[in-house]
C-alpha cells in the first residue's frame, strides 16, 4: 500500500510556476476515479505550499468535476489575500482533463465579543484495543488505508443516518489539517442507508468548515457522522460531522450526491 505522506513526498514541482505532478496510486481508488478525500488532501497540501505564512484553513469547497487517476497535474493560486483571510484555488487534472477544483479559505483569529458553540456528539464510544475494527472493504481498494468501526442500526439513528470510527493506517508526519480533510469523506453516502444496498453513486460537491485553528484528536481516531435529508430523482444532499477522540466537533460538512438507483 501507497501512503498518503508517500504520495504527497512523491509530488514534483514545475519549474515555471505554482504547479506539481504526481500520481494517484491504484491503492486509492473509489471505482475509476481517486478516492475524493485523498485528491482533496493532494489539493490542500499544494495550495498550502503556493503561498507564504498562511492562517489557519477555516472553509474548503470541493468540486468533484470529473474522474482522476493515474498522472496527476495540480496546480495553485491566490484568488486574494486580504489583512485576515486568504483564498486559494487548487485545481488536479489527469489524462481524462480537470477532476478536482477546490476553493479552501484561510483565515485567522479574530477579536470578537460573540463566542457560541451547540454541537451534540453521537452516542458511539471511541474504539478501544481490544474492540474489532474492519480494514476496508476488499472491492473499494482506498479502504485498505483505513480501519473502521461502523454503526448504521440503532434506535436513536435516524433511517438516513450513519456513524464511522475512522483512522488512517499511517498517519505519520501529515499536516493535521490535511489527515483531516483525508479523513472526512470516508463515509459512503447515507442514503445508501435507504436502499440497503450498494448502488453506483457519484458526489458531486463537499464543503468543509473547519471549526477551531488546530484540530487533533487521540490515536488517529475521528468520529464522521452523515445524515441524507433529501434523497430523490437521483439527487441526495447530506449534512455532516467530524469529532475528535474528546467529543468535541472540529468540521461541519455538507455533500451533494448523485445516486443512480
Amino acid at each position: 500500500m501507497t501512503s498518503l505522506k508517500q504520495i504527497l513526498d512523491g509530488l514534483t514541482s514545475l519549474p515555471d510556476g505554482p504547479g506539481w505532478r504526481g500520481e494517484i496510486p491504484d491503492d486509492w481508488l473509489q471505482g475509476r476515479t481517486s478516492y475524493g478525500g485523498l485528491s482533496a488532501a493532494i489539493a490542500l497540501h499544494c495550495a498550502m505550499q503556493s503561498d507564504t505564512d498562511l492562517p489557519p484553513l477555516r472553509s474548503a469547497q470541493v468540486a468533484f468535476v470529473g474522474p482522476l487517476a493515474g498522472p496527476i497535474l495540480v496546480t495553485a493560486h491566490r484568488l486574494r489575500r486580504g489583512k485576515n483571510a486568504a483564498f486559494i484555488q487548487a485545481d488536479i487534472e489527469s489524462e481524462a482533463g480537470l477532476g478536482l477544483r477546490c476553493t479552501f479559505v484561510f483565515m485567522r483569529a479574530i477579536a470578537s465579543e460573540v463566542d457560541h458553540q451547540t454541537t451534540t456528539v453521537p452516542s458511539f464510544d471511541k474504539p478501544g484495543p481490544d474492540d474489532v475494527t474492519y480494514k476496508g472493504n476488499p472491492h473499494v481498494a482506498f479502504t485498505r488505508n483505513f480501519e473502521f468501526v461502523d454503526r448504521r442500526e440503532g434506535p436513536e439513528l435516524k433511517p438516513a443516518e450513519w456513524l464511522r470510527w475512522t483512522r488512517l493506517n499511517e498517519r505519520d508526519g501529515l499536516d493535521p489539517l490535511v489527515e483531516l480533510i483525508a479523513v472526512g469523506d470516508c463515509l459512503p453516502p447515507a442514503a445508501l442507508r435507504l436502499l440497503g444496498r450498494n448502488v453506483p453513486m457519484s458526489s458531486l460537491t463537499w464543503m468543509l468548515n473547519v471549526l477551531g485553528p488546530a484540530p487533533t484528536t487521540t490515536d488517529g481516531w475521528w468520529l464522521l457522522r452523515s445524515d441524507a435529508d433529501y434523497a430523490r430523482e437521483g439527487s441526495s444532499s447530506q449534512v455532516m460531522g467530524i469529532w475528535n477522540a474528546d467529543g468535541v466537533m472540529v468540521a461541519e460538512q455538507s455533500q451533494s450526491v448523485a445516486i443512480f438507483a
